[in-house]
C-alpha cells in the first residue's frame, strides 16, 4: 500500500480553494453584500462554471503528466462504477419527476397526505416518511427525487416554508442513507472495514435514531408554536397519486432503485392516460423536460469526479492524511481524524461512496494504529459521509432538492436540522469513548 501511496502535495487541493471562492464567495457577496433585485445571490455564478474554472486549475497543475495523461486520470475518475451509477438514476429521476407532475401525480399525492395529515403536522410526517423511504430504498437521491415535489406541493397548498419543507426531506434521506443495508455507502463502509452491515448498523443506530428523534421533537414543537396550517379542502384524485404509494411501498420491500423508478414512471403514463391529464406526446416531452432538468446536476458530478482524481494523482488528498497522523495522538484522535478526513473528503468529491472509497484505507491504518473498532470506523466512514453531503450546496441531493423546489440550495441550508444535530451526537461519541 505504501508503494502506491503518492507524495504530500499540499498546493494540489487549489482546485477546492478556487470553487469555494468562486461558487460561495460570489454567493455571499451578491446575496448578502451587494444584492441584486430580482436576482438570487448564487444563481449569479453557476455551479458548473466554478467546477470547470476549478478543473483547468487542476490541468495547470503537475506539470511531469502530459496532457493526454490527464485526460486519462479524469475519465478513470469519471467511469468509477459509483459515478455512472449515480449518472443513470439522475436520468431516471429527472423522467420519474417530470412525468409525475404532468400525470397530477405530485399535487394528488400532496393534497392526500395533507388531507390525511392535519396541516399542522404536515412537516414532521415529511420527516418521518422521508427517513423511512429512504431507508428502504438505499439511496438518498432517489428518495428526494420521490419526495421534493411532495414537499413543494405541501409547502404551497399550506403555506409553509418551501426551504423548511424540502429541508427536512433532504435530512430524513440522508438519516435512511446512512442505516440503509443497500445504500452504496453501506455497503463501501463495511466491505472496506471487514466488518458485518449488522455490526455497523447497530453502532450507527446509536447515533442516527437519538438525532431523528430530537428533529422530531423540534419540528413538533414548530409545529405547536407555529399554530399550523389552514389548507381547508383540498381536491385529489386517488388514481393519479396511486403511483406514487406503489412506489413507496416498493421503496419499502426494498426493491432497486432503478427498477423502483422505472414502474413509477410507467405507472404515471398509464395513470395520467386514464384520467386525461397527459397524451402520448405530452408524456414524452414532460419526462425529456425532467431529464434536461437534471443536466446540471449530471455535469456537476463528471467535473467533480475529474476534478477529484487530479487532486488525488497530484497528492492532495495524502497531504490531508498526513496532517491527520500527525495530529491523531491518541484512540479519539484517530476517530476525530477519520471524522475529518472522511468529511473532506466528502466535501472535495461531493459524492459520500467516493468520499468513503477514498478515505477507507488510511481510516483502516488509523484505526489499526490507535486501536478503532472495525465496526466503528465503518459507521464514522458512513456517517461523517452523509453528513457532509447533506450539507454542502454542490452536493447532488442539495442540488436535486433545490432544481425540483425552484429555490438556491444554499438556502435549505439554515432548514438542514438533522445533519446538524448528528454531527453534535458523532463529537458526543468520540469524546465518550474509552481510551486504552
Amino acid at each position: 500500500m505504501s508503494e502506491n501511496r503518492k507524495v504530500p502535495n499540499t498546493r494540489a487541493l487549489l482546485p477546492i480553494a478556487v470553487f469555494l471562492i468562486l461558487y460561495l464567495g460570489n454567493g455571499i457577496y451578491f446575496e448578502y453584500i451587494n444584492p441584486k433585485e430580482g436576482v438570487m445571490g448564487f444563481y449569479v455564478v453557476s455551479v458548473v462554471l466554478a467546477f470547470s474554472i476549478a478543473l483547468i486549475v487542476a490541468f495547470l497543475q503537475n506539470r511531469s503528466l502530459g496532457f493526454e495523461e490527464k485526460i486519462h486520470i479524469c475519465a478513470t475518475g469519471i467511469g468509477d462504477d459509483n459515478i455512472v451509477i449515480m449518472l443513470f438514476i439522475f436520468i431516471l429521476a429527472g423522467a420519474f419527476s417530470g412525468i409525475a407532475g404532468a400525470a397530477g401525480g405530485a399535487d394528488s399525492m400532496a393534497n392526500l397526505l395533507l388531507s390525511i395529515i392535519p396541516g399542522r403536522f404536515a412537516v414532521p410526517g415529511l420527516f418521518l416518511i422521508s427517513c423511512l423511504i429512504s431507508m428502504s430504498m438505499g439511496t438518498s437521491v432517489g428518495t428526494i427525487t420521490v419526495l421534493a415535489p411532495i414537499a413543494v406541493e405541501v409547502a404551497d397548498n399550506g403555506s409553509i416554508s418551501t426551504a423548511l419543507c424540502v429541508g427536512v426531506v433532504v435530512g430524513g434521506a440522508m438519516f435512511g442513507d446512512n442505516l440503509s443495508f443497500i445504500s452504496d455507502t453501506t455497503i463501501a463502509a463495511t466491505k472496506t472495514q471487514g466488518v458485518q452491515m449488522k455490526d455497523k448498523f447497530r453502532t450507527n443506530v446509536r447515533l442516527a435514531v437519538p438525532a431523528a428523534a430530537i428533529t422530531l421533537v423540534i419540528l413538533m414543537v414548530h409545529a405547536f408554536t407555529e399554530g399550523g396550517a389552514d389548507v381547508g379542502n383540498l381536491d385529489y384524485n386517488i388514481w393519479q397519486a396511486l403511483p406514487y404509494f406503489i412506489v413507496l411501498v416498493l421503496s419499502v420491500l426494498g426493491i432497486n432503485v432503478f427498477l423502483v423508478l422505472l414502474i413509477g414512471c410507467l405507472l404515471f403514463v398509464i395513470t395520467g392516460a386514464a384520467t386525461g391529464m397527459i397524451t402520448y406526446s405530452t408524456a414524452l416531452s414532460s419526462m425529456g423536460n425532467g431529464i434536461a432538468g437534471m443536466f446540471e446536476t449530471m455535469i456537476v458530478t463528471v467535473l467533480v469526479a475529474s476534478i477529484a482524481a487530479l487532486i488525488k494523482e497530484n497528492g492532495g488528498f495524502e497531504a490531508v492524511l498526513s496532517l491527520i497522523r500527525k495530529k491523531a495522538g491518541s484512540k479519539r484522535g484517530g476517530m476525530f481524524g477519520i471524522a475529518f478526513l472522511t468529511a473532506f473528503m466528502d466535501v472535495a468529491t461531493a459524492n459520500n461512496t467516493v468520499a468513503i472509497v477514498i478515505a477507507a484505507p488510511i481510516a483502516k491504518e488509523i484505526s489499526e494504529e490507535y486501536g478503532v473498532e472495525p465496526r466503528k470506523v465503518a459507521s464514522l466512514l458512513d456517517t461523517c459521509s452523509c453528513i457532509a453531503q447533506g450539507i454542502i450546496p454542490y452536493g447532488a441531493q442539495l442540488l436535486v432538492a433545490s432544481n425540483l423546489a425552484g429555490i438556491a440550495s444554499f438556502n435549505l441550508i439554515p432548514c438542514l436540522i438533522y445533519p446538524f444535530i448528528l454531527i453534535l451526537f458523532v463529537i458526543l461519541s468520540i469524546v465518550r469513548e474509552k481510551t486504552k
